[in-house]
């Protein structure tokens, strides 16, 4: 925590120095990053000297909370954070990406998120769906003829069937990640896009409830 604060203010001051060299290009964002593990006092007080700190003119546009977060304490640990920072930047979580977690996260403050588990998992022929999340390489796909998930705009389920996609598995072909990549990563960005039409409508505790009780992946595990 220590480092990462003593390492803010030489970030800062670099970030002038490079904002004042290309002024004639776009300004480039800069979020400092909260550690603190699962530590309340920590989080709190790495979210005081950031979220406070300015160098050289400069204060951070935004902030990045990571660092050893798991399920069961996610929502608190983000909620520690938030009560802290400036409530007028945006707040980007790091490295949580499953359906459900995106949840807690916006529920506790949170804007925008990264993470490789969408293509990670589509790499072991785990897709995402609206009733929840699954493995293509299953037998009981092998004469499947629809599409991984009939909710779904994207490439892969509007020219692919699940038997398809469990065969190029079962082959080791490298076109079956691809495809099942591009379906995860379109599954988690409509669902963001949706989450974030729900808040603007003010039924996001409705949309929540709806999908999640679709949705029957549990943590840790995919369907048969």
């Amino acid at each position: 925590m220590d480092r990462t604060l003593a390492w803010a203010v030489r970030c800062l001051d670099e970030h002038k120095r490079l904002t004042d060299e290309r002024i004639t290009k776009p300004y480039q964002a800069l979020f400092g990053v909260i550690q603190g593990a699962q530590y309340e006092d920590l989080r709190r007080k790495a979210a005081g000297d950031l979220g406070g700190l300015e160098s050289s003119g400069q204060s951070f546009d935004g902030f990045g909370i990571g660092g050893a977060l798991d399920k069961e304490s996610l929502g608190t640990i983000v909620s520690w954070v938030n009560q802290v920072l400036p409530e007028n930047k945006p707040k980007h979580l790091l490295g949580i990406g499953a359906p459900e977690d995106l949840f807690v996260g916006v529920e506790n403050g949170i804007d925008t998120f990264d993470c490789v588990l969408a293509s990670r998992i589509a790499r072991t022929s785990a897709v995402y769906t609206m009733e929840g999340r699954f493995n293509l390489s299953n037998s009981r796909f092998k004469r499947d003829f629809t599409a991984i998930d009939d909710e779904c705009d994207c490439y892969t389920c509007a020219h692919y069937t699940r038997a398809y996609m469990h065969h190029v598995f079962r082959g080791k072909e490298i076109i079956a990640a691809t495809l099942a990549t591009i379906h995860n990563e379109r599954f988690i960005v409509r669902l963001v896009d949706q989450m974030r039409q729900a808040l603007l409508d003010g039924n996001f505790a409705d949309m929540k409830a709806d999908f999640m009780g679709r949705y029957k992946h549990k943590s840790g595990q995919s369907r048969d």
